[in-house]
């Protein structure tokens, strides 16, 4: 159900529907409890409407986009003053011509006396009459600005979406492709040696590529996907080191079921790997253990550290892939991750806590 009520209200004409039955009900409101006849009043809007609606696309469809989205703000301002004018004038208009004649009927259809001088003067002193004037200018922007200032959100709303989505793609690109290049260059090697494994080389390299350049587009993806590329992703990288490197990777818990944002895990194994072992000379090693517990995915990766002095081993927290992670959790799960980095004396430890999402639950 709540799927559905999100598809529907996804429609820009149905929040447009929604917005002029509420402006509907409004104006029946103000002018029901000031004619004291809910009847009137309704009538009364029925005949003043298609200037409400004509004035809020004016403004919506043309000046903001026209002027107001392209930085054209003097143009904007003089084009809704010009406009807002001649609306009060098309009131005015339907007022003299229209409203006004059919409460005047209205009432003395019923034997109610109604002091109305105004009535008495020509159409063009009526249209002349400043205060008139400046109650057509107040009644026609009630309801249009109301309608403007949600436009206003609205577009504030999806410039930020749309720049939140920009900065995610921006920094899920900037994933370092160096395992793709290693295991091209320990593809040609087993190659050139006819190796049995190069098939599985060539399967787990097209598994990765296939399921970064298709896959990661989406805002969620199975958490035992993830595992399985981030598995296909390790023993790529095991072929470089073969029995040097001792490697643990163990999960526990129910991966089925659960969803997770695309390629959060991936950049702290390739930090290990990189920056680990890559750089440990002797016998280097990485843990990675997964744990799910419940909607609780604890992810934690420990790697042996290369013999360095302090400064060099701060080189862990400034890598464009850790870093990467940190923004795009701040964006994915505000409020739902914990991200803590442990640069210890002999090891660098790095722990992701999270709230995974059902498959039937959109990422919020």
């Amino acid at each position: 159900m709540a799927a559905n009520r999100q598809s529907v209200l996804a429609y820009p004409a149905f929040r447009h529907v929604v917005f002029w039955v509420f402006a509907f009900l409004l104006l029946t409101l103000i002018y029901g409890t000031a004619y004291n006849s809910y009847s009137l009043g309704i009538t009364i809007i029925v005949m003043l409407l298609p200037v409400h609606v004509t004035y809020f696309y004016i403004l919506s469809g043309w000046i903001l986009p026209r002027f107001f989205s392209r930085g054209k703000y003097v143009q904007a301002i003089i084009a809704v003053l010009v406009v807002m004018i001649c609306v009060a004038c098309l009131y005015r208009l339907f007022e003299i011509f229209i409203s006004n004649p059919y409460i005047l009927h209205w009432y003395t259809k019923r034997n109610v006396k109604l002091n109305w001088p105004q009535m008495d003067e020509s159409r063009w002193q009526q249209f002349l009459e400043p205060l008139d004037f400046a109650n057509a200018l107040e009644r026609s922007n009630v309801v249009v600005w109301i309608g403007v200032t949600l436009k206003f959100i609205s577009l504030w709303y999806e410039r930020r979406q749309a720049a939140t989505q920009a900065e995610l793609n921006f920094l899920k690109n900037q994933l370092h492709p160096h395992f793709l290049f290693n295991s091209l260059n320990n593809l040609y090697a087993f190659a050139l040696d006819n190796s049995p494994r190069t098939p599985e080389i060539i399967l787990g390299l097209s598994n990765i590529l296939r399921y970064m350049l298709y896959e990661c587009n989406a805002e969620k993806v199975s958490l035992k996907k993830d595992l399985d590329i981030l598995h296909d992703y390790i023993k790529l990288e095991q072929l470089r080191y073969e029995e040097r490197l001792e490697l643990n990777f163990n999960i526990k818990g129910d991966v089925n079921g659960q969803q997770i944002a695309p390629l959060l895990m991936l950049p702290l194994v390739e930090n290990a790997f990189k920056h680990g072992a890559g750089e440990t000379i002797g016998v280097p090693w990485i843990n990675i253990d997964v744990l799910v517990n419940d909607r609780e995915l604890i992810f934690k990766v420990s790697n042996s550290k290369p013999d360095c002095n302090t400064a060099d081993s701060r080189r862990h927290f400034s890598k464009i892939g850790l870093s990467n992670v940190q923004k795009r959790l701040v964006l994915l799960y505000p409020a739902r991750h914990r991200f803590n980095i442990y640069n210890e004396e002999e090891l660098f430890i790095t722990e992701l806590k999270l709230e995974l999402y059902e498959a039937s639950k959109p990422v919020a």
